[in-house]
């Protein structure tokens, strides 16, 4: 996050980290107008937006942005947020699969203004009357080749065989995604995992359960562990993969199996900033903005004209790419939205169980 230069946003920084942005009444009128406060999951995350979103923004309105790290699901504090009319941030990412069905249900979500017809290239799937998604991603499994220097897992059985690939194991401490990753261990065809089967998959988890050594609760935290050789094995998002195969670490993606989705920005319901947000998420759907977002992390952009931008070779290892997309599925966020308060539940205490 930059640095605030002059003395006002100092002091309204402060008194938004003690009271949060929607108390602050009492500041001058400029200091709220020309600002938006935004939530990403921190880390790589943050980097790549504030070089391909934050900052040509900024320089394109005027309207300054202040970046914060969210919680790794974000639903629980969106909901607040709204419900308490305390709008410490004016927009977040959100993901379609598990997010959004359930905030649009509730009404929890400021209309976006556009549709994927009023920006050329944006897929049609990127959008809803809320949400505009402008990256697609995986959860994938992830190895260190130095630790499996023949031969290293290739699908989520052999994520869950211990014997034929011992070494320590990390999935991730939510039902979304881990229960896909359980019944396809347990020889779920990808394409029969809807409906889940909820009893199977626990069956599964129950199997794999003493050996997991991290369960672990943010993409920092897991890119973190794979990258240090803290796990030998992990279920986590490619962006974070390849975040710590950048940086050195041997670490190798199999795609197969994996499961991808679209990430993107929403707006919590009743934000007083909801014009300026709509501004910056219309500014998101951009594809030259999209093909700098790629630059940093390697997730697929929602808008096609991205690709006349983005090296082949960096093409080659997002997740959009079609040798990529064709071993993955796409989750059913209709089940999601039905299911995922009573699953979440249910998998919060197996965890501690």
């Amino acid at each position: 996050m930059k640095q605030p230069a002059q003395p006002s946003r100092r002091r309204f920084l402060k008194t938004a980290g003690a009271a949060g942005l929607g108390a602050c009444i009492g500041l001058p009128a400029y200091a709220q107008a020309r600002q938006i406060v935004v939530a990403d999951p921190g880390g790589p995350y943050t980097a790549a937006y504030r070089k391909a979103f934050y900052d040509p923004f900024e320089q394109a309105t005027g309207i300054k942005v202040v970046n914060v790290a969210r919680e790794a699901q974000p639903v629980a504090q969106l909901t607040a947020l709204v419900e308490t009319r305390n709008y410490i941030w004016d927009v977040t990412t959100l993901t379609l699969s598990a997010d959004i069905p359930y905030l649009e249900s509730k009404g929890l979500l400021e209309p976006i203004g556009f549709t994927a017809a009023d920006v050329p290239g944006l897929i049609p799937q990127a959008v809803t009357a809320h949400w505009m998604g402008v990256d697609i991603y995986a959860a994938a499994l992830a190895y260190r080749s130095d630790k499996f220097a023949a031969q290293g897992p290739a699908s989520w059985a052999d994520f869950w065989d211990v014997a034929k690939f011992p070494g320590r194991r990390s999935l991730r401490r939510s039902p979304i995604e881990t229960l896909e990753q359980a019944l396809l261990a347990d020889g779920v065809p990808m394409a029969q995992l809807y409906p889940l089967d909820v009893e199977r998959a626990f069956r599964s988890l129950d199997r794999i359960k003493k050996h997991i050594n991290l369960w672990w609760t943010s993409g920092a935290q897991a890119m973190q562990a794979i990258q240090n050789g803290d796990v030998d094995m992990i279920a986590t998002w490619n962006g974070r993969s390849q975040a710590a195969i950048d940086n050195g670490a041997p670490v190798k993606i199999v795609w197969n199996q994996g499961i991808y989705s679209i990430e993107g920005w929403g707006i919590p319901k009743g934000t007083p900033r909801a014009d300026m947000a709509r501004q910056f998420v219309r500014f998101c759907a951009d594809g030259a903005r999209q093909a700098a977002f790629t630059d940093t992390l390697a997730y697929g952009p929602t808008n096609t004209k991205a690709f006349e931008l983005i090296d082949p070779k960096r093409a080659a290892i997002l997740p959009s790419a079609p040798q990529n997309l064709q071993a993955m599925g796409l989750p059913d966020p209709a089940w999601w939205a039905a299911n995922r308060q009573a699953v979440t539940e249910r998998f919060n205490a197996w965890i501690v169980g």
